[in-house]
């Protein structure tokens, strides 16, 4: 193999994957938002998921373009994990498309007399285009194009390599195939495009330089190389992005077991056809689709039980406090052990809404995705809780227990809004930044200290037994802050200080700041009720204004 032949076939490699890139950029950004309009379809069930993730993948060519789309649905609650899992099967059989397109058009049609007018045509929209969808689509257009010259480029090294290289010599024994499969892992891992390494493979098989049987072990080591990317991608993400990667890897390990068993047991008969009366790269990218296929058939029962498993793996710090500590079905039919079950939950909701609150005051916009993650788990908390208060509904109560249970309802709808407005107070804090008016900016600082020093006098602590004749008080002088700040910032637009929409939106902002100030006092003032009247610390009562 010439030095000429070596440079032609990685120049053409690098075209390839230059191509692909190209080509799932344009997809993606003319796509746009469809991306997600089409991911919507999937979480009506997991056969949707699986239509949707192999319909997605096959045009845009990005599995993990896909991935990280499914990824955003799944921490929005959008997409269920089992159903995301059917998205993640749809991916794998999508990226087969590469293999069709490769097999019937890269190895049948004169490469220059449709790529270079493609390629043309692509440049021609992008100029017209000015970033919109068209000039996108200009871009898919010559990454297409660029696509099969690379081919082109490459079919032309390996015919060289042919010469030199008789790589169907290894054999088709057990050793020689796994060999294969190493060498289209190692591939994949290095390149990071399991499609360039089946572009390699169909390229091999073309030119007679590789058997059959050595070829689908290439794609078996392909398909699991992917896993690397995936194992990369998870380390340091959120626990669902880890518990997707894992069900990658999990498809992707148990698939290619299998068909390197069935590879092993068919590569006599493989190698035996005859090129003259058989394509063998339709055969090849046909075994790739029915070796993903065969994986999606072998998984889907398994996906229910692997989804249970993922739910107890990778958990973050905000899943693990969101899972109650102290109610339990086996007190149930005990009540008062159940109402102080309820009581300690409250209390745990308490200091996480608290600890919520505190970070929601003092931090910027880029935070509210942890916030926002945070709040999830305080939510799904107190949606535990309040089933179990329920359940305890259910039962034969003594009146002074009855009567709790309105109460608990009433603590846990607090600490809600304390919790859901936390999460949206990152949205006006761009604005309190931009503020230059420094009496303004004080004015608001000192607010929100006066907020915190709240926050931590109604935080329901562990030896807690009564909580709210300070905080009430604090509240009704917080008001009063409150009402002055507004007709600051109202005196200061009047004035022209501060501009229309800068007034709006610090008005909104201190409105709520001062309810969740007004929502910690009434849950830590209301939460030493929820406990029976023979049990209670003795509590000033709450006015009627404040309730």
């Amino acid at each position: 193999m010439t030095f000429e032949m070596f440079g032609q076939l990685l120049g053409g490699i690098g075209m390839f994957l230059l191509g692909m890139q190209l080509l799932t950029n344009g997809m993606k950004n003319a796509a746009g938002r469809s991306l997600k309009k089409a991911l919507e379809f999937a979480t009506r069930s997991r056969l949707r998921g699986l239509v949707s993730g192999t319909l997605i993948t096959a045009l845009v060519q990005s599995s993990s373009a896909v991935t990280v789309a499914t990824l955003g649905f799944v921490n929005a609650g959008l997409l269920t994990l089992g159903q995301s899992i059917a998205v993640i099967y749809g991916c794998n059989i999508g990226t087969t498309m590469v293999g069709w397109l490769v097999a019937t058009i890269g190895f049948k049609i004169q490469i220059s007399a449709f790529a270079l007018p493609i390629i043309g045509m692509g440049m021609l929209l992008q100029v017209i285009g000015k970033q919109q969808r068209i000039s996108h689509l200009g871009t898919a257009l010559v990454g297409f194009g660029i696509f099969f010259i690379g081919l082109d480029f490459m079919r032309a090294g390996f015919d060289g390599l042919s010469d030199d290289f008789q790589l169907a010599a290894l054999g088709t024994g057990v050793l020689a195939l796994g060999l294969f499969v190493i060498a289209g892992f190692v591939m994949t891992f290095l390149m990071q495009a399991s499609a360039a390494v089946m572009a390699i493979a169909l390229s091999l098989v073309h030119t007679e330089s590789i058997t059959m049987s050595a070829a689908a072990a290439v794609v078996i080591g392909a398909n699991l190389g992917t896993t690397t990317t995936a194992i990369l991608a998870s380390i340091g993400a959120t626990s669902n992005a880890k518990r997707i990667s894992a069900a990658h890897v999990a498809f992707n390990l148990l698939t290619g077991a299998v068909g390197l068993v069935l590879l092993m047991l068919l590569a006599g008969r493989l190698d035996a056809l005859n090129p003259q009366q058989y394509d063998l790269v339709i055969l090849l990218a046909l075994f790739h689709t029915l070796f993903n296929v065969m994986g999606v058939i072998l998984m889907w029962p398994l996906t229910t039980p692997l989804e249970r498993f993922l739910l107890t793996r990778f958990r973050s710090q905000e899943e693990d406090e969101a899972r109650p500590r102290f109610i339990d079905k086996t007190i149930i039919n005990t009540p008062t052990l159940a109402i102080e079950a309820i009581s300690l939950e409250l209390g745990r909701v308490s200091q996480l809404s608290s600890r919520l609150a505190r970070e929601a005051i003092s931090s910027e916009r880029n935070a509210s995705a942890k916030l926002e993650q945070q709040a999830k788990g305080i939510q799904y908390l107190i949606s535990k809780i309040a089933e179990f208060n329920q359940e305890i509904g259910r039962q034969n109560l003594s009146p002074d227990i009855h009567e709790v249970l309105p109460i608990s309802m009433r603590v846990m709808r607090y600490y809600s809004e304390v919790t859901r407005l936390s999460a949206k107070l990152p949205e006006f804090y761009s604005m309190v930044d931009q503020i230059e008016n420094k009496s303004v900016k004080q004015a608001i600082f000192n607010f929100q200290k006066q907020v915190v020093s709240l926050i931590d006098l109604c935080e329901i602590q562990e030896e807690s037994s009564v909580q709210g004749t300070q905080g009430h008080q604090l509240v009704l002088t917080l008001e009063k802050e409150y009402q002055n700040l507004k007709s600051l910032l109202l005196e200061q637009s009047t004035l022209g200080h501060l501009s229309s929409d800068e007034s709006i939106a610090l008005l909104d902002a201190v409105s709520h700041i001062n309810r969740l100030a007004e929502q910690v006092e009434k849950g830590a003032r209301y939460w030493s009720y929820a406990t029976p009247a023979a049990q209670r610390a003795p509590l000033a009562m709450p006015t009627a204004a404040t309730h």
